[in-house]
């Protein structure tokens, strides 16, 4: 077997077609857009890369067939809590069924990072942000949502025999859109109500400026202090609202106040491989052109939850609840909404998982965040608990 870096744009053709390739008869497999994963190695788009770099490689067999691919990557400011040693990323891997090519691209991998002064790998990750292309699927049973990693169950396997030991799990949730909600959720309804100042709202892409600050505003209060995640800033927020508009439906995103201050957040967006899943990987015109015909005429059956936040002072008053009831008139009654899922969350952070169990959802899926250290003489240590 030999193994080629990917330097060119034919290789780089080759290092996308080669996911499909191994998954095109499995009924679950949806093949990404091949724009979403070139932009992941384009330092002009990946800001990620601004400060890190990456490598591709391709695995070939006796009969030069592409059997595998990996990738690389080191980032100074990737990081997880209670780390103690630089950790490198290594993702996008795909492989036959073959435990020796396997470790062909896991060493090569290793070997590189280690050049790089990492002295572990975690994967298989994103190289950029976490709500992409993340973990190693382990349990599910349906098409895996935007975004999402898929592997057949032999992948698991592969990871475990080289030495990759999990470094947390990660837990996604399902309900179904209609159906009354448990009497808990009108009952905190019914008190905020009554005490008077809140009030949740979907909402309007015509003001997304001030929704993004509004985002902006919840998510350094909720989110910014976790995983070494910094505070996010005014442009960044406004890049994220602007780069959703052609794809968000208003009745799906929902913010709650307190006397018009923003408090918590309630982001969803169609699960986009509804559509995408038809396109093999393309979105040229004649797509997208099918994309605005399929969001205007048939519509998107399943939502997807990417955030769910609530400012630190205001959780546990039942503002969740609060919101989501409000968000429930709307979606229920004017929607064609079937099912909606929680993108994941960590295992490590039972809070977010118990509101997620509160609200009604069960457990979808299930995948892994992997780590393997470089020294096979230390001690192994999983992602610390959030209190």
């Amino acid at each position: 077997m030999r193994l080629i870096e990917v330097t060119d744009h034919h290789l780089a053709k080759a290092f996308l077609q080669v996911n499909s390739s191994l998954h095109a008869a499995d009924p679950l497999f949806i093949r990404p857009l091949d724009k979403d994963i070139e932009e992941i190695f384009d330092s002009s788009k990946n800001k990620f890369l601004k400060e890190g770099k990456a490598i591709r490689w391709l695995l070939q067999d006796e009969s030069e067939n592409f059997v595998g691919r990996i990738a690389a990557c080191v980032h100074p400011k990737y990081t997880n809590k209670g780390d103690d040693q630089p950790t490198g990323c290594m993702g996008f891997f795909d492989c036959i069924n073959d435990q020796k090519a396997a470790n062909i691209l896991f060493d090569q991998a290793k070997f590189w990072l280690q050049e790089n002064g990492m002295e572990a790998m975690d994967g298989p990750v994103n190289f950029g942000e976490r709500d992409r292309w993340w973990g190693l699927l382990l349990e599910s049973k349906a098409q895996p949502l935007y975004g999402m990693n898929y592997n057949p169950p032999y992948y698991a396997d592969l990871y475990k025999q080289y030495g990759f030991e999990v470094f947390f799990y990660q837990i996604c949730y399902f309900r179904a859109v209609q159906g009354r909600l448990d009497d808990r959720f009108y009952e905190a309804h019914a008190k905020l109500e009554k005490r008077g100042g809140f009030t949740a709202q979907m909402i309007n892409k015509n003001e997304l400026e001030k929704y993004s600050q509004d985002f902006l505003t919840v998510y350094n209060a909720a989110w910014a202090n976790h995983e070494g995640n910094k505070q996010m800033t005014p442009e960044t927020a406004r890049k994220i609202f602007k780069s959703l508009k052609p794809v968000m439906d208003e009745k799906i995103i929902w913010f709650a106040y307190y006397k018009n201050e923003p408090i918590a957040m309630y982001i969803n967006m169609p699960d986009l491989n509804e559509i995408f899943g038809k396109f093999n990987g393309k979105f040229g015109l004649i797509e997208k052109l099918r994309f605005l015909w399929f969001q205007k005429i048939t519509g998107f059956s399943k939502m997807v939850g990417i955030v769910f936040g609530i400012v630190p002072r205001f959780q546990g008053f039942g503002v969740d609840y609060f919101m989501i009831v409000e968000a429930a008139k709307i979606i229920q009654g004017e929607t064609k909404y079937v099912s909606t899922e929680l993108q994941w969350q960590g295992d490590f952070n039972p809070k977010i998982n118990n509101i997620s169990k509160h609200l009604g959802f069960e457990q979808s899926r299930q995948l892994a965040t992997m780590r393997y250290l470089f020294d096979r003489n230390k001690l192994f240590v999983r992602h610390p608990f959030f209190n």
